[in-house]
């Protein structure tokens, strides 16, 4: 897998394409539904978020705009996820687990998950590649965990805006294995994005989906990105601030789930992604 035989992952029930695959044909005579999903939104956790962003403040701003499927994507962490899930409880507001992984590359990587669990084993990996270095609250800003209030719990004292040591293909691999979903993020962006740091999308692992930015859309993401062609594109607004929610995908599926998402973005069994902006 890449990350040493000391750190090999049990792979979570229903891992992998293959069994999700089987897991979803039984639900190809459901009835369908559209989510408006945002899978890239961060919290106070994150220094370069506002602080506006605690999740009561997060479900409301997100139901106004009619969006009822977000992913909490906090970068390299993911302390504030269960507090943001207690605060959709009941809204009908669905709230992936998730991170958004800097890489050794330091390429942004959004890693989605079913399960608290799924995504509780991918920080232990985590945690283990990420330098052992404090924040600098001055340079970088404050780093929050929250309750579902959004009360303050405690500072995160380590640097969270840096790269792990993990190879984009060993953290893309580990997050498959453990069932979850991995998309390069903002890949249009010169910042942290896949073309700019790398020049090209990598062959040798298999990458399900590409996120552009807010700053375009899928035909001029296309025109401009070659190497971006034939990969199914979502589309976010990379939310630091409650004004930044873009709900541009849309999702026909039987459940918000990983297996579902699968066959949304590769248009299986009547599951479909409309990229709301295009």
């Amino acid at each position: 897998m890449g990350i040493g035989t000391e750190e090999q992952l049990t792979p979570a029930p229903g891992a992998g394409a293959d069994r999700e695959d089987l897991q979803a044909e039984g639900a190809e005579q459901d009835r369908l539904e559209t989510y408006v999903a945002e899978l890239h939104v961060h919290t106070v956790l994150s220094p370069c978020a506002e602080v506006e962003m605690i999740p009561p403040l997060i479900v409301q701003a997100a139901l106004a705009r009619g969006i009822n499927l977000i992913a909490v994507t906090d970068h390299n962490a993911s302390a504030n996820v269960p507090a943001v899930q207690k605060a959709a409880a009941g809204t009908g507001l669905v709230v992936w687990p998730g991170l958004e992984l800097q890489t050794r590359e330091e390429v942004h990587l959004l890693c989605l998950f079913d399960t608290l669990e799924s995504l509780s084993a991918w920080q232990a990996v985590v945690d283990k590649h990420l330098p052992p270095l404090e924040n600098n609250i001055e340079f970088f800003g404050e780093q929050f965990a929250v309750d579902e209030t959004g009360a303050f719990i405690r500072r995160e004292p380590r640097l969270l805006l840096t790269s792990a040591s993990l190879s984009l293909k060993e953290a893309i691999e580990s997050v498959t294995q453990l069932g979850g979903l991995a998309i390069p993020a903002h890949v249009d962006r010169k910042a942290f994005g896949l073309i700019a740091n790398l020049g090209f999308v990598p062959t040798d692992v298999s990458i399900e989906a590409l996120e552009i930015s807010r700053h375009l859309n899928s035909q001029e993401a296309a025109n401009r990105f070659p190497q971006i062609a034939g990969f199914p594109l979502i589309q976010s607004g990379d939310v630091h601030r409650l004004s930044e929610f873009l709900g541009a995908n849309e999702l026909t599926m039987a459940a918000p789930t990983i297996a579902e998402l699968r066959l949304a973005l590769q248009g299986r069994m009547n599951r479909r992604l409309k990229v709301l902006t295009s």
